[in-house]
């Protein structure tokens, strides 16, 4: 049987990551300088209309810098969306500061406004960080203007949401930084590598000065700082600069899925896809649903039964404040109710196969498989 994936990496037809990572060899710019990066970080910027960017090793070394930038110490608080990918609050720990998870609402599964304002009733934050689920943009609006009021900086986690648009503005543009992600499952990728992107210029230059193992300006090797082996290679941003390219064809697929799904499954009850947003244009990375309480087919019913038929699907994110290694710092709800918003999610969502190579009879597949276990 033909292996469908969640998301895999998707090269250009045209082969402009070929192209690239050729050129970096031909003019033995193998390391992390050159054109490549140069041009890589230019089409980004441009792409997202922000003033600054500098070319990472991945997501979580962006979320890592742009903690730093930030000012973020030891014993400082940082809010952290709850319902997320261990990598968003790994770094807050690498500065040993301390993480309080913030639940999600349903509208967006992405962190919710009254919960975020509770957490600013019991701490003081050093910055907040805001993760966008899946495609989907978190209540940017309002979360702005509750940090603002409090006057405490956003780091967006975009490392899912290249592309969105939340209310005419790109994700990753609304807070005072924002970290992208290429890893290979990502709606574009250069196998691994991310980027910081931020309008204050002062935050990606100094990202950038901490990303090379912090040299000072000095003929011999002299550091006053601590440094970190974080850039991204000239080799892998050729590809991302191929990568670029197609992110609009990339994201068109994506929707197409989704609305796939959707269509599909209007006719089973048991089934809710992911909310839309109104004023957004999703990037759609991963389609993913839930299940209503009462239906007697669970996810894992949904995953195990894919999974038979050499296709791939995920649960949803287990939540930080469930897991063993976070588990003793504070998680702020926005209501008394016995289940949080993110566990309810995570036991009730399924991410489907997303994958940009899936042809109609692949996706036809998957529905028909799913239809069939409903049916039965």
């Amino acid at each position: 049987m033909k292996k469908i994936y969640l998301a895999s990496p998707h090269m250009s037809n045209e082969k402009y990551e070929e192209k690239y990572v050729k050129e970096a060899f031909d003019t033995n710019w193998l390391s992390t300088v050159g054109e490549n990066i140069n041009k890589f970080e230019e089409s980004v910027r441009e792409y997202l209309n922000v003033e600054s960017s500098v070319a990472l090793a991945s997501g979580t070394s962006s979320i890592h810098l742009g903690l730093k930038a930030l000012g973020v110490k030891k014993d400082d608080v940082v809010f952290v969306s709850d319902l997320t990918f261990s990598a968003s609050v790994n770094p807050i720990i690498y500065e040993n500061a301390t993480p309080v998870f913030i639940d999600s609402e349903y509208a967006t599964w992405n962190m919710c406004p009254k919960a975020l304002e509770k957490a600013f009733e019991k701490y003081t934050p050093k910055a907040v960080i805001v993760v966008h689920l899946y495609g989907r943009a978190a209540n940017m609006e309002e979360i702005v203007e509750i940090c603002e009021k409090h006057n405490v900086p956003i780091l967006e986690d975009a490392a899912e949401g290249l592309g969105t648009i939340y209310k005419g503005k790109f994700l990753g543009t609304y807070g005072k930084c924002g970290a992208l992600s290429f890893n290979g499952n990502k709606i574009i990728t250069t196998t691994g590598g991310g980027m910081l992107v931020s309008n204050d210029k002062s935050i990606t230059e100094k990202a950038r000065f901490w990303s090379t193992q912090s040299k000072d300006p000095a003929r011999h090797y002299q550091h006053s700082e601590i440094g970190y082996n974080y850039r991204m290679s000239n080799v892998l941003a050729g590809i991302g600069r191929g990568q670029i390219k197609v992110l609009e064809e990339r994201i068109a697929k994506k929707k197409e899925i989704f609305d796939t799904y959707k269509k599909a499954f209007e006719s089973i009850e048991e089934i809710e896809m992911m909310p839309e947003g109104e004023e957004e244009r999703s990037n759609y990375w991963l389609s993913t649903m839930t299940l209503k309480e009462d239906s007697k087919i669970k996810p894992l019913d949904i995953i195990e039964t894919l999974e038979k038929e050499n296709i791939e699907s995920r649960p949803v994110w287990k939540p930080m404040h469930l897991q063993p290694i976070f588990e003793k710092y504070d998680f702020i709800k926005k209501d008394d109710k016995k289940i949080s918003v993110g566990e309810d999610l995570f036991n009730r969502g399924v991410c489907l196969p997303s994958d940009t190579k899936m042809t109609n009879d692949d996706i036809e597949r998957v529905i028909n498989i799913i239809k069939k276990l409903f049916k039965n």
